[in-house]
């Protein structure tokens, strides 16, 4: 994934080099849109993702990559209705083949889906002045093109939010005073309905895995000290689309999530792809009433590469725009990520060297989106889970 600062999963970091009391001022009470005063601000022209003409759209093109058209479309994408009695030996054999799944009957009111992604689409509509109040990123706020600090861009707009309830956000200040109270609330009600959901999934999880404790991945989840983020992402259309000469422009480039686990839910504009085992890259059909749960990196060590990170992607639309909300599950920053001995057979070796999530925190914050994190942190010996 285009780690940096804001990348859609890393955008999640709190950067490596912040001090403690910076921490400190990332929280969702009052919503992580926080201080630039880490990161000066990036100069571009007063503009909104709205384009108007072909040679303008062009223009905010210009550095944004393009990839070839992908016709397949991946009809049999893995479903798990939450209250199936199999759903734990479910969620564990797709999880094991694709990292990937859909997920049904998961409790959480679509009223939940409505209001959010209708405060969300407010929020991105207003003037671009008053959006680059609550930016730029440093990694929370309102991040516009560029992903990160690493050079990577996409045709996207997001707002990235701390999940702890604990902490205040100096950003989030000037956010909500040109928004509504609304848009608080419905952001505390997905995120907290979603966050009980994806205890249960990962719950479940572990049941089928047979890892014991049952609460070994749900209690890093539950922590106050979770390192945990939410972000909103708004995929405007790009009508001029056909002057790329019939290739796709990336919305978001390829990348896994480097958490525990990512919760997705969007709006039902295409554009999201993943990559098969054989490399083949899917489009994955939308579904607005369903969540699309990924296996993220850390997961993946914890299981010692038995489940494995999707990488995946998302591509603009030409006539439509797509709205998506994604939780994504970290753990605390002191957590140290290791295989789970539960799940390690006897005489068994690691495929990864023993890391905190802050160390590969701080690791991905110095990669590129699409780079392969895990490598770094691998055993070179005794044989390496791999790409």
């Amino acid at each position: 994934m285009h780690f940096a600062i804001c990348s859609s999963h890393f955008s999640y970091l709190n950067t490596p080099n912040f001090p403690p009391f910076i921490t400190l001022l990332f929280n969702l009470s009052l919503f992580p849109l926080f201080s630039s005063a880490f990161f000066p601000p990036f100069k571009r022209k007063e503009e909104t993702m709205v384009v108007h003409s072909q040679s303008a759209a062009l223009d905010h093109c210009s550095l944004i990559k393009t990839c070839k058209p992908t016709t397949s479309v991946f009809k049999g994408i893995p479903v798990v209705d939450l209250r199936d009695p199999e759903a734990k030996n479910l969620i564990v054999k797709t999880c094991e083949e694709y990292g990937f799944f859909k997920l049904v009957n998961h409790g959480v009111p679509m009223e939940f889906f409505t209001r959010l992604e209708a405060e969300a689409l407010k929020f991105f509509n207003l003037p671009q002045s008053d959006k680059d109040k609550a930016g730029p990123p440093d990694p929370f706020g309102y991040g516009f093109k560029k992903i990160g600090s690493n050079g990577d861009v996409g045709w996207v707009e997001y707002l990235l939010l701390n999940t702890n309830p604990q902490i205040t956000s100096l950003k989030s200040l000037t956010v909500f005073r040109e928004t509504p109270e609304i848009f608080r609330s419905a952001v505390n009600d997905y995120i907290q309905a979603v966050k009980r959901m994806t205890f249960e999934v990962v719950e479940l999880l572990a049941d089928g895995l047979k890892i014991e404790p049952r609460d070994a991945l749900s209690r890093l989840l539950r922590d106050e000290k979770s390192d945990s983020c939410f972000r909103l992402n708004h995929y405007p259309p790009c009508p001029e689309l056909q002057a790329l000469g019939g290739r796709n422009l990336i919305g978001f480039g390829e990348h896994t999530d480097p958490q525990i686990i990512s919760v997705l839910r969007s709006n039902n504009t295409s554009g999201l792809q993943i990559c098969l085992r054989d490399k083949t890259w899917v489009s994955v059909p939308p579904d607005q009433t369903s969540f699309f749960i990924n296996v993220g990196d850390a997961l993946q060590v914890m299981t010692n590469g038995r489940l494995r990170s999707v990488r995946h992607r998302v591509l603009a639309e030409s006539m439509r725009s797509r709205v998506s909300m994604i939780y994504f599950g970290g753990p605390p920053l002191s957590e140290k990520i290791a295989p789970l001995a539960s799940l390690m057979a006897k005489g068994e070796e690691s495929l990864y060297e023993e890391f905190t999530w802050w160390e590969y925190k701080t690791s991905a914050y110095k990669s590129r989106l699409g780079d392969y994190r895990l490598g770094l942190f691998e055993k070179k010996t005794g044989g390496a889970a791999g790409q």
